[in-house]
């Protein structure tokens, strides 16, 4: 299923910008970067559960924020994408 990351970490000092570092390179582990903070993930209900996990470790949950939108299957028709940034298939090849 697709999953969309995204999250805001506090950078007021230096443990948010680690947070913020950390919580980043996780996500480049389980997905796609499409914004600063956005990730699209596709992962199934335990890579899911153990990202989410992972992830609410590393934030300081009275500063920082998290959210997973699960966009499920069949996640084709419910995302569009205008602008700069080219798009990408979520289930293709990453790198070449």
């Amino acid at each position: 299923m697709l999953v969309l990351i995204t999250y805001d970490v506090s950078t007021q000092d230096k443990a948010g910008k680690a947070r913020l570092r950390k919580v980043a390179k996780e996500c480049v582990n389980y997905g796609q970067r499409v914004q600063n903070s956005v990730f699209e993930c596709i992962l199934d209900s335990s890579q899911t559960l153990l990202l989410k996990d992972k992830l609410l470790s590393m934030i300081d949950e009275s500063k920082d924020s998290l959210r997973f939108y699960y966009l499920g299957n069949h996640y084709e028709t419910q995302v569009e994408h205008f602008g700069a940034k080219e798009s990408y298939e979520a289930e293709g090849v990453l790198m070449v």
